[in-house]
């Protein structure tokens, strides 16, 4: 995984071995992408789905994407800290990754280390990532299945609506529906699914009110909704149906093509020195002139 998320030659091979394992039908797992904003608390409900799934004798993988830092470069890559409880469980392999940057919050790497945890045999993969926008369609570009974690409180329900992201959502979950304004959310998103032209095959995310925190408001203290959950995940995956599941991972071999692209390019513009830009500050050449030589592997 080093090795992958390095993007050293040395990984192919493995990259090659697992997309194969990961694309046979009999030992495909369920990837399931967990988006939403800062604070809705999804590593914690992350680590409530790890421990009902490990109930049901699943082997679970985490792939924990945090924001490196624009000025430092740095990720906190903290997310495993909710999830300690589990260090010693042998069905359970949680891995954070920084994001280095990405223009979308995913990695250029990211998909290779993903598909490695595929083909380790995990029955469930977790990508979990913070929502900075374009993430959510990153997310939903990477997996099978896209979680979206909404909380009542700071109006997330309403900017669900107006960047979009319910778009990207198979299922929804309303985290935290112990605080007040919980009914109200869950009315809202629901109500906002039947803004949209829907047909009869049309999938409408459900909506889940769950309590992942082990100090919530269930009965004694054990987080709520989880099982539900996972039965939303499950009814979305069979009403993919092969074909569906098909369709969605061509379209993530695609959207893993085009970031390593952008990636190398992104590669071969920092190389280029600030020579070219300055040239384009001074006016002495436009920036689309700028671009053309960078695509041709020119220099300034």
């Amino acid at each position: 995984m080093t090795l992958a998320e390095a993007g050293e030659d040395a990984a192919r091979p493995l990259l090659r071995a697992a997309h194969a394992r990961a694309a046979a039908p009999e030992t495909r797992a369920v990837v399931l992408g967990v988006t939403g904003s800062p604070g809705s608390g999804k590593s914690t409900l992350v680590d409530a789905l790890i421990a009902e799934l490990r109930a049901r004798g699943e082997r679970v993988a985490v792939l924990a994407v945090d924001p490196s830092s624009p000025y430092s470069g740095g990720a906190i890559l903290g997310d495993r800290i909710r999830m300690l409880r589990h260090h010693a469980d042998a069905g359970v392999f949680v891995r954070s990754l920084a994001s280095r940057g990405a223009l979308g919050g995913l990695s250029a790497r990211t998909l290779g280390v993903l598909a490695l945890l595929e083909g380790a045999g995990f029955g469930w993969v977790i990508l979990e990532t913070v929502g900075v926008g374009q993430s959510e369609v990153d997310v939903a570009a990477a997996c099978d299945h896209t979680l979206l974690v909404v909380t009542p409180a700071g109006g997330d329900g309403v900017q669900a609506f107006k960047a979009g992201i319910m778009e990207t959502a198979d299922v929804i979950a309303v985290n935290k529906s112990d605080l007040p304004g919980a009914d109200r959310t869950v009315r809202e998103l629901m109500a906002a699914q039947g803004l949209g032209a829907h047909g009869p095959d049309t999938w409408l995310a459900p909506v889940r009110r769950t309590v992942a925190g082990r100090t919530g408001g269930g009965v004694g203290g054990e987080p709520q909704g989880i099982p539900e959950l996972i039965a939303a995940v499950e009814a979305h995956r069979t009403w993919l149906g092969e074909a569906g599941l098909d369709a969605r991972r061509e379209a993530r071999a695609e959207f893993e093509v085009r970031t390593l692209v952008q990636a190398r390019l992104l590669r071969r513009a920092q190389a280029a020195g600030g020579e070219l830009y300055a040239r384009v500050a001074r006016g002495e050449l436009d920036a689309d002139a700028a671009a053309d030589t960078l695509l041709a592997g020119g220099a300034a």
